[in-house]
């Protein structure tokens, strides 16, 4: 499935989540979009974006204090095993940005009505991450913009 879809059906699924279980797993749905998109730069891509999708997928799947990632009641797994290609890579890093842009405002959401510390910090890890993987993409972003305009 192209990334495009995928970014469009985790966007859609963050939007109608109210419960903070499942806010929190579109969350992690949405970092593992991130790693899957960054992976398949990282071996597939315009040669001048591997080594910053190789962050990229590496800044979706740094450590944190999370053992387990929680998964949307209706999910069995995440979306990102569909993905089978970046068609448009422009595209897809602009719709990525914007999908990690809402799901650092969500989250936001969560840590500041958060009764459980636990899930504060869970929240404010998941916000670091997402936040991190949204300056990966504008990086290749900002390559691939230079690449446009015979920058090199």
């Amino acid at each position: 499935m192209d990334a495009l879809r995928l970014i469009a059906a985790t966007r859609q699924a963050l939007s109608q989540s109210s419960a903070v279980h499942d806010i929190v797993a579109e969350a992690w749905q949405a970092q593992a979009l991130a790693e899957a998109i960054g992976t398949q730069l990282a071996h597939g891509g315009p040669p001048e974006l591997r080594a910053e999708a190789q962050a990229l997928k590496e800044a979706a799947t740094r450590p944190t204090g999370v053992t387990e990632r929680p998964q949307p009641q209706e999910a069995c797994g995440p979306r990102a095993v569909a993905l089978t290609l970046v068609e448009d890579p422009q595209c897809a890093l602009r719709g990525l940005g914007e999908l990690l842009g809402e799901v650092g405002a969500a989250l936001v959401a969560v840590a500041v009505t958060a009764d459980d510390e636990a899930l504060y910090w869970q929240c404010i890890e998941a916000i670091d991450t997402a936040d991190e993987s949204g300056d990966r993409v504008v990086g290749m972003l900002r390559k691939l913009a230079l690449r446009e305009h015979g920058v090199h």
